[in-house]
């Protein structure tokens, strides 16, 4: 008889388990500066990053409970530079193999399909004689133009 296992929450801010783990990466790896401005809250941060990449919504679309939108997006950069996502995907993943929580047997990977850049389309290319007018040109050139290539033909 299968079992179903009631569906886990879905997660819109960090649990204090997981801002435990993230905080000693912090104080670690991005301690604040001693001069300067003073840093937005760190959790709130994270917060703001988890809510975006939950809705999809711009970083000016962000709620004010996070802080300013653009103080986010320059904590999130500073992360991503420092490699602390990873590290923190690391810590989770050794825990969570440490309380046999991770099914190695199976897992998945998210991606994002984009535009292949630098590479020549294929099929047929296009007929000199098919290109349109410039619409800039004046008429007597375009005439001129248009004479010169079904002179060609």
């Amino acid at each position: 008889m299968p079992t179903t296992d009631a569906p886990l929450p879905t997660i819109w801010e960090v649990s204090d388990d997981l801002w435990a783990i993230f905080q000693l990466l912090l104080d670690k790896c991005d301690p604040p500066n001693k001069k300067g401005r003073p840093r937005i809250d760190a959790r709130l941060a994270l917060n703001g990053m988890i809510y975006r990449m939950r809705t999809g919504c711009q970083w000016n679309q962000l709620p004010d409970r996070f802080g300013d939108d653009a103080s986010v997006h320059r904590t999130q950069q500073r992360w991503e530079v420092l490699g602390l996502f990873d590290l923190l995907w690391a810590m989770v993943q050794a825990r969570c193999q440490d309380l046999d929580g991770v099914d190695w047997e199976w897992q998945c990977a998210d991606g994002c399909l984009g535009k292949a850049r630098g590479i020549r389309k294929r099929g047929p290319t296009t007929n000199a004689l098919a290109k349109t007018l410039r619409i800039g040109r004046s008429r007597a050139s375009r005439k001129a133009c248009w004479s010169k290539r079904t002179a060609a033909l």
